[in-house]
């Protein structure tokens, strides 16, 4: 709705995981270059955790694209709240298995079968699953039973399993430890420090045909980041509903007050509806610091 009014070419600020808008900060590049070695060097078990938000979807959409790339053999499961049953049959529709989909005996011979041909043939197969925290420990243990394939040149099938901290915590279960064992690679991704949150935004807004933009001011970007956490998915909704404000207001300059009502409407849980960062950055609102509220974590 905005785009025309401000210069975009594009939404800078869409919600979906759209690889093309990746923002490479270190602990992305991190990630993703893990995630790649882990699947290239058949490592097998690899796990990506991190906070809602911050960008574990987009992380597995740019491994997906590489996988694409190079002609890598892969099953996506997104939705974790499975049976065993339906964990197999899935597994099987993913990978083309052609057996009946609805037996897991048929389905794990098929399927052993097809790791060893491609192994055969120099070719890598990966199980990824989103969502990881909300499998029960049923399928949790097929899928660390799947790992056991292997031959002398390393794991048959390479299994990323991502999902919310959660699944950090579920790993340190006594019942897990199998499982836990058998992780090769950790990865972790956490909210944005001010700095990254900033070129974050200017990276986005550049991405979308706006160089050099000056609708948020490095001062409202600072409160953009304060109360966002630094979670880059609560900094796209932020910044979404800001710049339509800005629209709709017919100005080009977004506004603290502007973001008051933004957060007001998200319902945004940070110190109150005024935070100290504000006041000091903002002295002419008239709050004194012992009016801020304080909230302790």
């Amino acid at each position: 709705m905005y785009n025309a009014f401000f210069g975009f070419t594009e939404n800078p600020f869409n919600m979906s995981p759209d690889p093309s808008f990746l923002f490479r900060s270190p602990q992305h590049e991190e990630a993703l270059a893990n995630l790649i070695y882990g699947v290239q060097s058949r490592k097998g078990f690899i796990v990506l955790t991190g906070e809602v938000g911050t960008g574990k979807t987009t992380m597995l959409e740019c491994l997906r694209d590489f996988l694409y790339s190079q002609q890598i053999a892969f099953a996506s499961l997104f939705n974790s709240r499975l049976s065993v049953e339906q964990f197999f049959e899935l597994l099987a529709y993913d990978l083309d298995l052609r057996c009946n989909r609805l037996s897991k005996t048929e389905v794990l011979l098929s399927l052993n079968n097809l790791l060893l041909e491609r192994a055969a043939a120099g070719r890598n197969t990966v199980l990824i699953v989103d969502e990881a925290h909300n499998l029960e420990w049923d399928v949790l243990e097929e899928i660390r039973l799947l790992g056991n394939l292997e031959n002398r040149r390393g794991k048959l099938l390479q299994i990323i399993l991502a999902g919310q901290q959660e699944l950090d915590r579920k790993l340190e279960a006594p019942e897990y430890r199998q499982l836990k064992q058998r992780i090769a690679l950790r990865c972790t991704l956490r909210g944005f420090d001010p700095s990254e949150g900033a070129a974050y935004v200017e990276s986005r807004m550049t991405r979308a045909g706006l160089k050099n933009q000056a609708i948020i001011s490095p001062e409202l970007m600072e409160e953009i980041q304060f109360r966002s956490q630094g979670i880059p998915r609560v900094i796209n909704a932020i910044c979404d509903n800001l710049l339509l404000t800005a629209f709709a207001m017919e100005t080009k300059t977004a506004t603290l007050a502007m973001l008051d009502e933004v957060a007001a409407d998200m319902r945004l849980d940070y110190l109150g509806h005024h935070s100290f960062r504000a006041e000091t950055a903002y002295p002419e609102r008239g709050l004194r610091q012992s009016q801020v509220p304080f909230r302790a974590d």
